[in-house]
């Protein structure tokens, strides 16, 4: 999959994860689909290391499910890390 391909999928996952938690995001709309790019890539890792696949096919269901995953693990931390911050302000 392209670096375009990648970037969509990062996207779109980045919405999704949205949608399953929603809230006050430190950062809005913009800094979740940020999230949600870096979710996809760490999702596709944490897939090839631990359950031996990865991001391979666009349209395969396996992709998103790791890609969304990913970005629930990303938008998770971010919310914990940030709203610590905010609060200790």
């Amino acid at each position: 999959m392209g670096i375009i391909g990648w970037i969509v999928l990062g996207l779109i996952a980045g919405a999704i994860a949205k949608a399953i938690m929603p809230g006050n995001d430190p950062g809005g709309l913009i800094i979740t689909l940020l999230l949600g790019v870096v979710g996809a890539l760490l999702g596709g890792f944490i897939g090839s290391r631990l359950f031996d696949v990865g991001l391979e096919d666009f349209w395969s269901i396996q992709t998103w499910l790791l890609a969304i995953v990913g970005s629930l693990i990303v938008l998770g931390i971010y919310r914990v890390v940030v709203g610590r911050r905010a609060v200790s302000r």
